[in-house]
């Protein structure tokens, strides 16, 4: 956040602190608005009255950890904030058409009516709105500008063949796989990178060469897209600093999206960054109930946050690594960042990616234990089953355990890189892992029962490469090389490095999405031997040349839900289903390749404005993962499925066929990686239920607060309506 922005903002601060009303301990209260020790309501009205669909905030640092809670106003412009920890807190009004109202002090169990504040002007507004009513006022070429004629014609690569191609890379494969863009601190160009460049399109290309972040974000947008995408960014950027604003404007909470309950506790570092968190076991989700929540700070430190919410503590764990040569984040490159100047501020051997609950309470972690060379056990020669059929030369992360009980850890070197975990379902706690990204192509496995057992760490785990039945004979048998053409009398080996990761529960096959364009969704069934007998089927998502960004492509995160249908956001501004049982034609073969079941998809656009060039259903929201809620962790039903919501600063769930926004207004800049369903008590209603994930941003200091904000653990809550306590 710019320093001149920080002015303006404590300025507009003050003229709100002068101008609003002070609040009221409210004597006449609504009779409807009941509530408890813990509880904090009242009414706000503005100028016209109740002011409904608007959020109320009560923050406070007189906990171990900061806390906020946050709910939304009926359409009486009711609120009650429920079961506040006993502490003091500062309360305030948060809307769209409004400016934050000044902030009050409160404590539990009071009645306090409030006074929202109108904004004096659009300008005024606009800083409240979501990144996507910014974001998608970014420039795209038009369809007719494809394929790209190079930096010697219209700046487009001709690799880029379509509008599409290009939405995928500046939604999904660029900046926006690691933070927000559309925020006040993406929308502005920091004032450093001005004097150091000519024009903001240089200045766009110099900005995304700072700090260590700096080697995915300047490798995927500049080669992939050209020198295009920076004078778009650039352009984006000059036309706000004149004074454009959003074409589109935000629609206050509605139905549903009123009986939230927003829970947020600060933890870890201002520095580090935090890519999800785990609460329970995906298959149990009453395991660890009430305990505490366990975050991955991938690249930017070893000490991994924990959360109780029991006692609002904030603490850490160091994750070990095995050998001493593992190589730190701290010698990546990068040129002086305009926050942390040339500080290292990251710092990490293990790498942590993602963490998941075992059926014993210990939390499984992708995470790094050793230099990426592989061990000879792994390589070309060995006696390992795995290895006699795929050699494996290198793995960069890898999979340690910690036991809350011991406080002790176990380390595990896989010759397959790990990105995403997940458990089967079938009894034998096999822990199924991505690769992440395309080379060589393996899907590994880790038989924790077997590693419990006899503590070989080689015997426990395998890999299969990821073979196509395009012979269709049903069985796995000969097969050709990526790079040869398909033989109809033989089975095919594809790349497809998986990205997502789910196992059904129908039937035990492994599912996972592979990154790209248009990209697939892969079917994997183990068979009784999965590195011999592994069959795997591929999905094209429904893309059309013909129509372009109007149809579907590009999948992220996914999950499946219990009936086995996979879904998953799409860079097209899309919530994808894919029903494997819809498929009307063969599914092995050799023309079960990609495209061989349009039917089985369905899509459905994503909440927020497209961009302006582009004529797609979707939106211009890049969401970053799916995730089902089997168990019914939320109170939405079964088998509810969700998106992140990262330029809507939400998550999103479909539910009655209707999308659902569940906006986290304060601090702006949510951006949600995956999330988690704990049932802490069966028997306590919505209070015993809830969904955690945290601010999954690789830049905390974009956030509203700047540099020194620190990331937060969040709770969602559905109660049956805005008053319920």
């Amino acid at each position: 956040m710019s320093n001149s922005y920080l002015r303006r903002f404590a300025a507009l601060s003050a003229l709100v602190a002068l101008t609003a009303a002070a609040p009221v301990l409210a004597a006449d209260h609504d009779p409807a608005i009941k509530l408890g020790a813990g509880d904090l309501g009242g009414v706000v009205t503005g100028a016209n009255g109740p002011e409904a669909g608007v959020w109320v905030i009560a923050e406070t640092d007189g906990l171990p950890t900061k806390f906020t809670k946050m709910v939304v106003t009926d359409d009486k412009g009711r609120y009650v904030l429920p079961e506040l920890p006993k502490a003091k807190y500062k309360v305030w009004v948060r809307g769209y058409g409004l400016v934050d109202s000044a902030k009050v002090d409160a404590e539990p169990g009071n009645y306090l009516d409030l006074k929202a504040v109108a904004a004096p002007d659009d300008k005024a507004a606009a800083e409240y709105y979501p990144a996507i009513y910014w974001y998608s006022m970014l420039g795209i070429p038009k369809p007719d500008q494809f394929p790209g004629t190079g930096d010697s014609g219209n700046g487009v690569p001709p690799s880029i063949t379509n509008q599409a191609q290009w939405l995928e890379v500046v939604k999904t494969d660029g900046c926006y796989t690691c933070h927000q863009l559309g925020s006040k601190a993406t929308r502005v160009i920091p004032e450093m990178f001005k004097k150091e460049t000519k024009t903001s399109a240089e200045a766009w290309e110099r900005r995304i060469q700072s700090g260590q972040a700096m080697n995915w974000m300047a490798f995927m947008i500049g080669p992939v897209n050209g020198k295009r995408v920076f004078k778009e960014f650039g352009d984006w950027t000059d036309r706000i600093e004149k004074g454009e604003l959003p074409f589109a404007k935000p629609q206050r909470p509605q139905g549903l999206e009123r009986n939230v309950v927003i829970s947020a506790w600060d933890y870890s570092r201002p520095t580090a960054y935090l890519h999800d968190a785990i609460s329970t076991d995906k298959r149990n989700p009453t395991l660890n109930a009430n305990g505490k929540i366990y975050g991955s700070p991938e690249e930017s430190t070893d000490y991994v946050p924990v959360l109780d919410p029991k006692t609002n503590t904030a603490s850490e764990i160091k994750l070990p690594v095995r050998d001493a040569d593992t190589p730190t984040t701290k010698d990546y490159p990068g040129k002086t960042s305009a926050y942390w100047g040339d500080e290292k501020i990251w710092d990490s051997r293990s790498n942590s990616h993602n963490p998941m609950f075992d059926g014993k309470g210990r939390v499984w972690f992708t995470a790094a234990v050793g230099a990426p060379k592989n061990p000879d056990w792994c390589r070309k020669g060995s006696s390992h089953p795995s290895a006699q059929v795929m050699p494996l030369e290198q793995a960069s992360r890898h999979l340690t355990m910690y036991d809350p009980a011991t406080d002790k850890f176990t380390m595990v070197r896989t010759c397959f890189d790990t990105h995403h975990l997940n458990f089967s379902y079938d009894g034998k706690d096999r822990l199924w892992v991505s690769s992440g990204f395309p080379s060589p192509g393996a899907i590994g496995w880790l038989d924790t029962k077997v590693l419990e057992e006899t503590g070989d760490e080689q015997k426990a785990q395998g890999w299969t490469p990821i073979v196509l039945d395009t012979n269709g004979d049903g069985k796995r048998g000969e097969y050709v090389e990526p790079d040869a053409p398909i033989d109809p009398t033989k089975d095919k080996r594809v790349v497809a490095g998986i990205y997502g990761v789910s196992v059904n529960p129908k039937d035990g096959t492994l599912w996972g999405t592979s990154l790209g364009f248009p990209g697939y969704l892969v079917r994997l069934d183990p068979g009784p031997d999965p590195t011999h007998t592994a069959l795997a089927e591929v999905y094209q998502p429904p893309f059309n040349e013909a129509i372009g960004a109007e149809s579907g492509f590009s999948p992220r995160g996914f999950d499946l839900d219990g009936n086995g249908v996979a879904w998953m956001p799409l860079a097209s501004g899309h919530m994808a289903s894919f029903d494997r049982t819809k498929c009307k034609g063969p599914l092995n073969g050799p023309k079960a390749t990609g495209q061989h079941c349009p039917e089985g998809w369905t899509l459905y656009p994503l909440p927020g404005p497209q961009f302006r060039d582009v004529k797609g259903s979707g939106s211009a929201e890049a969401s970053y993962y799916g995730w089902v809620d089997v168990h019914d962790t939320f109170g939405l039903g079964k088998d509810t499925p969700f998106v992140m919501g990262n330029a809507n600063e939400s998550i999103i769930a479909l539910h009655d066929g209707r999308m659902l926004n569940f906006v986290m207004p304060y601090p702006m800049g949510l951006y949600v990686k995956n999330i988690d369903g704990r049932i802490d008590d069966p028997g306590a209603g919505w209070k015993g239920r809830g969904i955690w994930t945290t601010s999954g941003n690789r830049t905390p200091q974009h956030i509203e607060g700047g540099k020194g904000t620190r990331p937060k653990v969040i709770k969602f809550q559905l109660r049956p309506d805005p008053l319920a306590n």
